[in-house]
């Protein structure tokens, strides 16, 4: 039974955060009222986006439990290779400790998948199907409010006004747009890492499906992220203050990319056009405010090291789901969601930020202390293990 009969909830922001916790909200408390506001048209094409975004197993469970996961247009990762470029310690300790590596392996865990690897448009675009067809089928408590623009929250005794043109009440407002770092408002906890990602897509003349490559170079991190058709996401870290990608044709940053992945990647016969965009750490103290909550890239903003941001928020929007269909009191339910939510959240924030910050350092030894530390990592099953729980679920 609905514990929250009368709830009637906000939600802002129609990506997939927000949409994930009003189509969840809409499945759990089949009592409440619910509008979604997004201030995209509804007529606007979400599918083509191109975006590559990475999945953690939880997420993917997450979406499954929703029924907004197609797995059909998902490229499963079953190993992450992270290792650290050279001259590194066997140039250092004379070949005595082997290269930096770890491998992180789904057999290894027990799991059918560490996560999956899908364009922005194949997560948003079943979502939003799922919440129009929720809508349609409930009227009377589902409302969608898209092309309008909600320009401010007000506190009021017992719940939050929320103007779009017209005020609104409601119990409740969950904030889940955010945006990019670069346009954000600067939240209590922020720091620019003076770091540009490059992104776009590289295609392999090897290429290995299912496997993620993580490389810390002396610039920064560089990931590839595998895709169905032979291809691989890319997101290429670096300097923004003296950005060596910038003034570079195609062709000269496909030369540039060859050097610096692992040598298992194999070669890199393609790259698409990149894009820039600046990184950094842009977070709320607190995920509530009175009555307003906010989730997704509007409660933090991470630096992509360890591709977390959106597997955090979605973790966010089912905790709040689950504490509201547990109690009637709104109160006691942001407490808890404050409460139950802290470990997970500053657990990793703070693991995000310091290896962001790790590559900023110009202490001597700094590369070669990272790279004892994957050496021992790599040694080390039970706390690689426990490592990749927390990548994969979170912490619970």
């Amino acid at each position: 039974m609905n514990a929250n009969p009368s709830l009637t909830l906000a939600v802002i922001g129609a990506g997939p955060v927000g949409l994930t916790l009003a189509l969840h909200a809409a499945r759990a408390l089949p009592d409440a009222r619910i509008t979604l506001f997004d201030a995209r048209s509804a007529e606007q094409d979400v599918a083509g986006d191109p975006r590559i975004i990475a999945l953690s197993l939880g997420s993917v469970q997450l979406l499954q439990r929703v029924g907004a996961w197609h797995g059909e247009a998902a490229q499963r990762i079953h190993e992450v290779h992270v290792s650290q470029q050279p001259p590194s310690l066997p140039s250092l300790l004379g070949g005595l400790i082997p290269e930096p590596e770890v491998r992180i392996r789904a057999l290894d865990e027990a799991v059918p998948m560490l996560g999956a690897v899908m364009s922005y448009g194949a997560i948003v675009a079943p979502l939003q199907d799922a919440w129009n067809a929720a809508v349609a089928a409930a009227q009377q408590r589902l409302v969608s409010r898209f092309g309008t623009t909600v320009s401010a929250l007000k506190p009021v005794d017992g719940g939050v006004e929320v103007d779009a043109g017209i005020v609104e009440r409601f119990d409740l407002a969950v904030v889940a747009e955010g945006g990019v770092f670069s346009d954000q408002l600067r939240k209590p906890v922020t720091h620019d890492y003076r770091q540009s990602a490059w992104v776009g897509t590289v295609t392999l003349a090897e290429p290995r499906p299912g496997v993620a490559y993580e490389r810390f170079t002396r610039e920064g991190p560089a990931a590839l992220l595998p895709l169905k058709d032979g291809r691989a996401g890319l997101v290429w870290c670096v300097n923004a203050d003296d950005d060596p990608v910038a003034g570079l044709s195609d062709e000269q940053r496909l030369a540039v990319l060859n050097t610096l992945f692992h040598p298992e990647v194999g070669r890199l016969v393609a790259v698409s056009p990149l894009k820039c965009f600046p990184l950094g750490l842009n977070a709320e103290r607190t995920l509530t405010d009175g009555r307003t909550v906010r989730i997704g890239n509007a409660a933090q903003t991470l630096h992509p090291v360890a591709g977390q941001g959106l597997n955090l928020g979605l973790r966010d929007a089912f905790e709040l789901v689950r504490a509201l269909h547990r109690s009637n009191d709104v109160g006691a339910v942001l407490r808890r969601l404050e409460w139950k939510r802290g470990p997970d959240r500053w657990a990793t924030i703070a693991a995000t930020d310091f290896l962001a910050r790790s590559f900023t350092w110009r202490l001597p030894g700094a590369g070669a202390a990272r790279g004892l530390g994957m050496v021992a990592l790599q040694g080390l099953r039970p706390v690689r293990s426990a490592i990749a729980r927390q990548m994969m679920f979170g912490s619970r």
